[in-house]
């Protein structure tokens, strides 16, 4: 399948695709309790949006968490307005009112090459996990700190 695209056009992707994954490093717990309540759009300081990385991830993980209809309703409201207000690229809004099943993914169709790469990536792997696992055991230390 061809895009159309040029080698020079490609690699430019790539490189955007790269450090966008560079940029993706999940945050520590420390890095976490520093953000001010207002950089999350969830209860319980959940849902992290800081940057256009972390909207990408909040609206994947929107659908599997466990909150009421009308909590993911004001919780997409905010990341859509998060997203507005960051400038990030426009993409689907994020949505609350679907039920999905435990093994949703964005389709790939919908998304752009730098998100394509950016899902398939074991840095996001590893995110998900995180997030799984930190839903399912809330209060869990994600990472250990190491005091200097």
């Amino acid at each position: 399948m061809s895009c159309g695209c040029d080698e020079k056009t490609l690699d430019g992707l790539l490189e955007r695709a790269q450090r966008a994954i560079e940029k993706a490093a999940p945050l520590t717990t420390k890095q976490r309790k520093k953000m001010k309540s207002s950089t999350f759009c969830g209860p319980d300081r959940s849902f992290p949006v800081n940057d256009c990385k972390h909207v990408g991830v909040a609206k994947a993980y929107l659908g599997r968490s466990n909150f009421s209809a009308a909590t993911k309703k004001r919780i997409a409201a905010c990341i859509n307005r998060k997203a507005k207000s960051l400038g990030c690229t426009p993409g689907k809004k994020a949505k609350a009112d679907e039920e999905l099943s435990e093994d949703y993914m964005p389709k790939y169709i919908e998304l752009s090459q730098e998100e394509k790469r950016f899902y398939s990536s074991e840095l996001f792997e590893s995110t998900k996990q995180l997030v799984e696992d930190s839903i399912k055991n809330p209060g869990l230390e994600l990472f250990e700190e190491n005091e200097d």
